[in-house]
Order: C-alpha cells, then structure tokens, then sequence
C-alpha cells in the first residue's frame, strides 16, 4: 500500500449542508437558525469564555507577584562528574560538549554545576559555573573560563 492509494473509510466524509437556497431546499429562509435571538444572527456566539455578561473568570482571578519567564536565562546543565570523560588538558568548550553528546540543544549556553567529583585538569569554558564547580575544576588543575 503506497501512501497516495490511501481513502478514507465509507461515511467518512460528507457533503456540507448548503443552507439558505430558497424553501424548498429544506434549508431555507432561517437556514436552520430558528427564528429570533442572539444565536440567529452572524456573528452571535460569542466564544467559549464568554459567560453571558458575568464578570469572566480571568477577570474574576487575583492578578499578583511577578514573573521573570520572558527574560530568563535557561541554560543546559551539565555536571562537574560528566567532565572526567575529557582528556586531561583539554580545553573543553560548547563545541566539545556536543560532540560527546553532553550538550543535545543549545538554550542560552551552557552552566557547569559542582554535582560530582572531577580529577582532571581541564580548562572549561562556558556561560556559567556554580561557586563549587568552579572551586573543584581549580583544585584539579583546572582553569573555569566565562565566555
């Protein structure tokens, strides 16, 4: 079976009801609207969150404290621990990381955490370390660039 010898099952699909075409179409004159009110006119319905001049619920809710969603840095994680795959004195940048699989998709950069233990020297380069990640890749010989 090829993707283009593909039909829809039987009743499927069905003609559009063609409304308004006169009386003795069956759909006529009121095109099946009844006869008065706010639901016969175009435009009636008024959408789903309309509660019929109720004060609306998103209206009714408190508004209060602040978000930083729209701004916020988001970084990949990666762990001091994950580290010790690198060779000792290699400089281990974004690059690096991608490539052992480390780093799937870029965010805003990368920020190195102190999870972990780590006992080569590496110079590491990236966006942000956390105080003991930075502490721990020195203390192994290593240098923590901020790029």
């Amino acid at each position: 079976m090829q993707l283009h010898e593909i039909k829809p099952g039987s009743g499927a699909r069905k003609r559009a009801r063609r409304v308004g075409r006169g009386i003795g179409s069956g759909h006529g004159k009121t095109s099946g609207r009844g006869e008065k009110g706010q639901l016969s006119r175009s435009g009636g319905g008024k959408g789903p969150y309309f509660e019929g001049g109720q004060m609306p619920l998103q209206r009714r809710l408190p508004k209060r404290g602040f978000s930083n969603a729209r701004v916020a840095k988001v970084y990949n994680v990666v762990n001091v621990s994950d580290l010790s795959r690198f060779d000792a004195g290699s400089t281990v940048d974004l690059e690096a990381m991608q490539a052992s699989g480390l780093v799937q998709r870029t965010l805003d950069g990368v920020k190195i955490l102190g999870n972990g233990e780590i006992n080569v020297g590496l110079t590491v380069r990236a966006h942000a370390f956390s105080k003991s990640a930075a502490e721990k890749i020195e203390a192994a010989g290593g240098k923590a660039e901020v790029i």
